[in-house]
Formats: C-alpha cells, sequence, structure tokens
C-alpha cells in the first residue's frame, strides 16, 4: 500500500516555539509509520520554513534547524497542485506533493488561524480548526464574548487594548464588579505565559502592562474558586470525547512553570467529581465546540466550583500533544491509543 505523505508543522515564531517541538517530535515518533511518510517542516522562531530530515532528538532539544539537512521550503499556494516547495543549494526548487498537513504549532503565528488560512489557499488538508474557528478560539476575549452570547456561563471579565486602557477607570470596574484577586492575560496567548493573578490594586497595572508585552489586548478574570476540568473532543460532523480529566497545580495557580518546567503538577482521569457533572462537562464541552465552528480537535476546560456550577474557562484548538499531555491521556482513557488518535485526526483532515 503507497503510504500517504503527511508534513509536520512544528516550532513556529511563538512564545510557545519549545512546546511545539515536544508536542511534534512525539506526533512523528508515534504516527503509524507503514500508513504515513513524514516530511518534518520546522519553522524556527525568526520565521524560517525548513525541511528537516534529521532525528527526532534534535527537535527536541532545539538544535534541529542546524542540522545540515535543513533548506528552505515553503507551501506552494496552487490549490491544483497542493504540496510544498524545497529550495536546494544551486537555487533550484523542488516539488513535492503533500497528502495532509499535521500542524503540531502553539500560540500565535500557527494556532491563530495565519497557518490554517495559508493552508486553506494551498488546498491542503489540514489537521485541527478552520481559519475562523482557529482565530476566534486563540483570542480569550472574542472566545468569552461568543460562548456567553450562546448562554453558557463563563467568567465575569473585562478586556482592554492598549488604546482603550485607563488604569484608575479598569481599577474601579474591579473594585465594583469582581473584587480581587483577578487574573491578568494577554488576550491572544497559550501556555499561560503572561498571566498575572493580582491581589489588590497597586499591582493590577504592572499586570495589565506586563500582558501587554505579549498581545494588544488584555483580558481581566475574577478568580473562580473551584477545580479546573478538561473536555477533549474531536470530529468533524459527529462529535467524540475522551474522559473529563481534573488538572491539580502544585502552586497557586496553573502556570508555564508548572505546565512545563517544574512536572509536579497531577492530572486526575477520571475528574474527581460525581458522574453526572462528569457527563455533564461532557456534553458543556462539545457545545461551546460546535458553538465556536471546530474541527478537527480541541481541549475545552472549564471550572466546576463547590457548588457544582460549570464556568468556561478557555479552549485550546491545539492543546499540548505529546503522549502524557492532557488532551491525548483523556482521549487514551476513553480506549483510543496516542497512535490511532493522530490516524483518527489526519483521518478528519481528509474528510472534508
Amino acid at each position: 500500500m503507497n503510504r500517504l505523505k503527511v508534513a509536520v508543522l512544528f516550532g513556529g515564531k511563538s512564545t510557545e516555539h519549545q512546546v511545539s517541538l515536544q508536542s511534534a517530535a512525539a506526533v512523528i515518533e508515534h504516527i503509524p509509520h507503514d500508513k504515513y511518510e513524514v516530511m518534518c517542516i520546522g519553522i524556527t522562531e525568526e520565521g524560517k520554513w525548513l525541511h528537516y530530515i534529521g532525528g527526532i532528538d534534535r527537535i527536541r532539544d532545539g538544535s534541529w534547524h542546524h542540522h545540515a539537512s535543513c533548506r528552505p521550503a515553503g507551501i506552494l499556494t496552487d490549490p491544483t497542485r497542493p504540496g510544498i516547495l524545497l529550495l536546494d543549494n544551486d537555487g533550484q526548487y523542488e516539488y513535492v506533493q503533500l497528502d495532509c498537513v499535521f500542524p503540531v504549532l502553539h500560540g500565535k503565528n500557527g494556532e491563530d488561524g495565519t497557518v490554517q488560512g495559508l493552508l486553506q489557499l494551498s488546498g491542503i488538508p489540514y489537521v485541527g480548526c478552520d481559519t475562523a474557528s482557529s482565530a476566534v478560539s486563540m483570542d480569550k476575549a472574542f472566545t468569552q464574548d461568543l460562548v456567553k452570547c450562546a448562554g453558557i456561563r463563563t467568567t465575569d471579565y473585562l478586556y482592554v487594548t492598549q488604546t482603550t486602557y485607563e488604569a484608575e477607570r479598569i481599577d474601579q470596574y474591579v473594585e465594583q464588579h469582581f473584587g480581587y484577586p483577578v487574573f491578568v492575560k494577554p488576550s491572544n496567548s497559550g501556555s499561560s505565559v503572561g498571566i498575572t493573578k493580582v491581589l489588590d490594586a497597586e499591582a493590577l497595572d504592572r499586570a495589565v502592562q506586563y500582558a501587554f508585552t505579549f498581545d494588544h489586548k488584555v483580558i481581566v478574570e475574577k478568580e473562580v474558586r473551584g477545580i479546573e476540568v478538561g473536555c477533549a473532543v474531536y470530529g468533524n460532523g459527529e462529535l467524540f470525547t475522551g474522559v473529563i480529566g481534573e488538572i491539580e497545580p502544585s502552586r497557586d495557580f496553573l502556570d508555564y512553570d508548572d505546565k512545563y518546567l517544574l512536572g509536579e503538577i497531577k492530572q486526575h482521569v477520571p475528574a474527581r467529581v460525581q458522574p453526572e457533572l462528569l457527563e455533564a462537562v461532557k456534553q458543556r464541552g462539545m457545545e461551546v465546540y460546535r458553538v465556536l465552528g471546530c474541527r478537527g480537535l480541541a481541549r475545552v476546560d472549564f471550572f466546576i466550583t463547590p457548588g457544582g456550577e460549570i464556568i468556561f474557562n478557555e479552549i485550546n484548538t491545539m492543546p499540548g500533544f505529546t503522549a502524557s499531555s492532557r488532551y491525548p491521556a483523556m482521549i487514551a482513557a476513553a480506549g483510543l491509543s496516542y497512535s490511532e488518535l493522530i490516524d483518527q485526526l489526519i483521518e478528519l483532515a481528509r474528510e472534508s
């Protein structure tokens, strides 16, 4: 049987570049190689696209782009010839036809609809959400607005841009409507990059200014007391979910260090709540997935309060994707192995 050629995109011009390397290395290692021929396309932190044919270890340690095999690559935006162009040392281009692209990219310039738009123009099937749902889901403010308009309970929030921000006015609003503590986040960022927990008015402006270093829009959310759970959803028309999982941070809140550096967070699959709440989160997760127009896959996160209220937190259209990450772990608990999940996502990409 002829194998399908799948290009795995990794890296990217993003604060989550290193996270992408770990996710992509796992995908490349576990993809069913009897069915798929993998082509590795790395994107440097400066935004250069390079074809790479070295080992997986160099992807994990970040040295892949220094390998002698690397040569410039680019998507061919011609839907009659879905594929990629490779530039050799003589300045000649080689065309390689692709059957699918798996963009294992996290954050800006990868998970936010930019790459998805390029792939849609190219006519190449790709894993994950389309341009619109990727862009909306990446922007926390847009996401909250749409989910709230659909009648789904969200956190209490407000958002400002660099041009509309007035420190005194925001402080007054938080005092009157939220109270402290609040969380200040860049609206377009992931992996908890740029997030600050604010305990008083004195720290609020500093937190907002810090978040502005990552994005021009900042969202302020009232703290929700409770546990954080995730719903792993996959599918296009017909939807499927994994087992609802709970994340237990090792510190006051789940930040970047806790997720990726300390290794002390705990996952509980299934989450430690009553079965009826697990089912309710599952249904709510699929509802959010549909409201935002998702396809392929997404992880939908919620809070569950001590009183049993389910409150939407955020959505990730390309969640952390190592074999032990939250999304694959929840899917595996439902009976679909990591390799089978990768295969299923590529099949979903080629459906439409």
